[in-house]
C-alpha cells in the first residue's frame, strides 16, 4: 500500500509532514507529484497552478523554486499545517531515505513542458540515487524510486535521461493496446484507476510480467479484493482505513 501524495486525508497533499503522517500511520510506501518551477527546479505539486493548494496564484511554471518555497501549502488544509511548505523533489528525497519509505514519483509536467520535466525529474532521482550508493550501498538497494506519469512524452524522456530508473505508465481505464504501449516505453508497470479494473484483465497483465498498480482505493473491501486478483500494489487516501499490508484498520 502506498500513501497517496503523503499522507492522504489526513494531511496537505505533497508535503513534507504529510509523507511524517503516512510513516505514523505505518506507512513505509509513498506517492507524490513532481512539476518544474520557472527556474526547472522540481518542486512537489499536483496542479498546473497554485490556487488549490497554496495562498498563490497563478501557473507553478511562472514562479521560482525561491517564490514557491515561501507560499503557505498547508493552511488550505488545515490551520494547524500553516507551516508547511512546497518541498523540492530533493529535499523529498532526502526526507523519504531518512525516514526508509519507498517512492513512486508521478512526473506531473504542466503542458508543454512533458519531455522536460521528465528529463529534469529523472536526472535528480538518478543523481540521488547515485550519491547515496557511495555512500551507503546496502540500503540503496531498495532506495530507487518508480516514476510514474500519465504523459507518454514525460515517460520516454525519463527513459533517455535515466534508463536504470524502473518507469510505470498511469492509464484511467486500461486501453486495448496496454500491452504495446508499456513495450514502446519498456515500462516496468501499468497503473490504472481500480474502477476500470476487472479480475480477466488483472490476470492478463501480471502473465505479461508487468506490475499491476491501483489508485485510489478507500475501502477496505475493495483493497482485499484487488490484492486477491493478484494486483501489486494500491494507492490509497484513506491511510485510517487501510494498513500497509492492505487488511481493514480496527476502528
Amino acid at each position: 500500500m502506498l500513501a497517496h501524495r503523503g499522507g492522504g486525508t489526513l494531511a496537505p497533499e505533497n508535503t513534507l509532514v504529510a509523507l511524517d503522517v503516512g510513516f505514523a500511520h505505518g506507512y513505509r510506501a509513498a506517492e507524490f507529484d513532481a512539476v518544474l518551477s520557472a527556474d526547472e527546479v522540481p518542486v512537489l505539486l499536483h496542479d498546473a497552478s497554485l490556487e488549490r493548494t497554496t495562498d498563490g496564484a497563478g501557473s507553478v511554471a511562472s514562479k521560482t523554486a525561491a517564490e514557491l518555497a515561501r507560499l503557505d501549502a498547508g493552511s488550505w488544509f488545515d490551520a494547524r499545517f500553516a507551516d508547511a511548505r512546497l518541498p523540492t523533489l530533493l529535499q523529498a528525497l532526502q526526507h523519504c531515505w531518512a525516514l526508509g519509505i519507498w517512492l513512486n514519483v508521478e512526473i506531473k509536467p504542466v503542458p508543454g513542458r512533458e519531455e522536460r520535466t521528465g528529463t529534469v525529474v529523472a536526472q535528480t532521482v538518478a543523481a540521488f540515487c547515485a550519491e547515496k550508493r557511495k555512500s551507503d550501498p546496502a540500503p540503496s538497494k531498495w532506495f530507487s524510486p518508480l516514476l510514474s506519469s500519465f504523459a507518454p512524452e514525460a515517460l520516454e524522456a525519463a527513459r533517455r535521461a535515466a534508463p536504470g530508473l524502473r518507469r510505470g505508465l498511469l492509464f484511467g481505464r486500461v486501453p486495448r493496446d496496454w500491452k504495446s504501449s508499456l513495450r514502446a516505453l519498456d515500462a516496468f508497470s501499468l497503473h490504472c484507476d481500480h474502477r476500470s479494473l476487472t479480475p480477466a484483465v488483472a490476470q492478463a497483465i501480471r502473465q505479461s510480467g508487468s506490475g499491476l498498480l491501483c489508485y485510489t482505493v478507500n475501502d477496505p473491501a475493495r483493497a482485499r479484493q484487488l490484492l486477491d486478483w493478484g494486483v501489486d500494489a494500491l494507492c490509497t487516501d484513506r491511510i485510517d482505513l487501510i494498513r500497509p499490508d492492505g487488511s481493514a484498520a480496527v476502528t
